[in-house]
């Protein structure tokens, strides 16, 4: 056991440490999560964006805000694709 760390901490230590996934389990978690994560990115895209492309016709001002705000939910799926690399 860590010596430094509360109780449950270290319970959920010892059971991922005892826990074992097989490498299809990994590959399924992996894919659930990048696909969850981009359909939920393409959700939250639809609105924006239809609301930036109005905005832009309105005033082409709002052409980088609206492209800011349009590419921000795709951090979702990058930021999974991080957490798979890294696991």
């Amino acid at each position: 056991m860590i010596e430094n760390t509360p109780a449950l901490a270290n319970v959920a230590l010892e059971a991922a440490s005892t826990w074992e996934a097989s490498e299809e389990t990994a590959l399924a978690a992996a894919a659930l999560s990048v696909g969850l994560s981009a359909l939920a990115a393409g959700y939250a895209e639809r609105g924006i964006g239809a609301a930036a492309v109005g905005a832009i016709a309105e005033d082409s001002d709002n052409f980088v805000p609206g492209l800011i705000m349009t590419v921000l939910p795709e951090t979702l799926v990058i930021f999974a694709l991080v957490v798979v690399f890294i696991i």
